[in-house]
């Protein structure tokens, strides 16, 4: 039997929706490697946010995200 991944959103800790480990809930992943000129050099971040988190978020952003329509799935 397959154990299924348990994905959650960072800033809530909502558990989002997976089958057969495909999130069937949309969400913002994110990763980064940091390098040179950081203090976290070496050092890889990740992290998921649930839609209404992210929504939070950059309602709290100085500049606003770009944002552009996807004509192809």
């Amino acid at each position: 039997m397959q154990e299924t991944k348990e994905i959650f959103c960072n800033v809530c800790g909502k558990s989002l929706k997976v089958e057969n480990d495909i999130l069937k809930e949309d969400a913002f992943e994110a990763r980064k490697q940091w390098g040179y000129f950081s203090k976290k050099d070496a050092t890889v971040h990740s992290f998921t946010i649930c839609e209404d988190c992210y929504d939070n978020m950059v309602e709290q952003f100085a500049i606003p995200p770009e944002v552009t329509e996807v004509t192809e799935y």
